[in-house]
């Protein structure tokens, strides 16, 4: 027999501040934490239009790939993320969501499935004890960056503070021109505060310019310095969609992908390299109209991360508080 509960459980809707009702669904053998379900034609033609939409953002970049091309955007997302294409085609739900079906139908790729006689749902039970931890900071470093006021007018001087005073041989990017000679830049580096909040960039600094920033970065006090105003910052926002893979929901990771291009993208505009070959426009932050420009592109990325931020909180916090209670 197949049984249908509504109960409420102990997780609080982020948003709305009221109680999720939750479908606990029963057959012989309980389903912990489904509080949703998709009818098996909308989980198939969403699993196709998932395909279908990483197909049309990575296809030509990996036939690129394969030729040797370099792409100074794409190749940061697969290279510095380590999420691999074939990953990022993957689909899932998340958690608690009841792909309707039965036992015969074929489902989604995902180890973490278990099959009943309705349906198939991630089961926690798969999930590994070590990495709750994780999940719990993960959550606590977005609810904290979310809560923080978002500083803005940094101007993209990390990517310049990277490459200040260093030999060529020693650049990330040295095969790529610069807008200007060494002495040059150093003394546009010189001109400038630094101002950066993001640990990760911040350690790729030369050393000539590390004592130069404002802030006193580390390892231990990234949670405390990150802020949504940061490029980099909202970047990761696909970092931590992808490490919940697939217990966080593959919409929510492509979404965080689209605006990591786009944050990438920006950030190497505003870069010292020349990167016109790769048909990127420079964002002259040397200049006082270029550093507006850059302003308003990091405001944007900052609106646009929001909403996206917000969903990846709701589902780790499911998550959490379903491990929790």
């Amino acid at each position: 027999m197949f049984i249908v509960k509504l109960s409420k459980m102990d997780f609080i809707n982020p948003v709305k501040e009221s109680y999720i009702l939750c479908l606990m669904i029963s057959t012989e053998t309980e389903m912990p934490a489904v509080h949703s379900y998709l009818k098996k034609a909308d989980w198939k033609r969403q699993v196709q239009a998932h395909r279908n939409a990483v197909s049309g953002r990575i296809d030509r970049y990996l036939e690129l790939r394969q030729q040797h091309r370099k792409d100074p955007v794409m190749d940061f997302l697969f290279e510095y993320y380590a999420f691999r294409p074939s990953h990022l085609r993957r689909w899932s739900p998340g958690f608690g969501v009841l792909l309707r079906g039965d036992k015969t139908d074929t489902y989604p790729d995902l180890s973490e499935l278990s099959v009943h006689e309705k349906g198939a749902y991630l089961d926690p039970d798969f999930f590994p004890d070590k990495r709750k931890r994780s999940i719990r900071w993960m959550l606590g470093l977005l609810e904290q960056s979310q809560r923080k006021k978002p500083s803005f007018g940094c101007f993209g001087m990390h990517e310049w503070a990277m490459v200040y005073k260093k030999e060529n041989k020693h650049i990330r990017h040295s095969g790529i021109p610069l807008h200007m000679d060494k002495k040059e830049l150093a003394e546009f580096v010189e001109s400038r505060p630094l101002v950066c909040t993001h640990f990760d960039a911040f350690r790729f600094f030369s050393e000539p310019a590390k004592p130069l920033n404002k802030h006193e970065l580390s390892r231990d006090s990234f949670t405390d310095t990150e802020q949504a105003g940061c490029i980099h910052t909202n970047m990761d926002l696909y970092k931590w969609a992808f490490k919940g893979f697939p217990w966080i929901s593959s919409r929510v990771i492509l979404e965080a992908f689209d605006l990591a291009v786009e944050a990438r993208t920006v950030d190497m505009k505003a870069s010292p390299y020349d990167l016109r070959e790769y048909s990127l426009e420079p964002i002259r932050v040397e200049t006082e109209e270029g550093r507006m420009e850059y302003l308003e592109a990091q405001k944007a990325i900052y609106e646009r991360s929001k909403p996206i931020r917000e969903r990846l909180i709701e589902e780790y916090r499911h998550l959490n508080n379903f491990f929790e209670s």
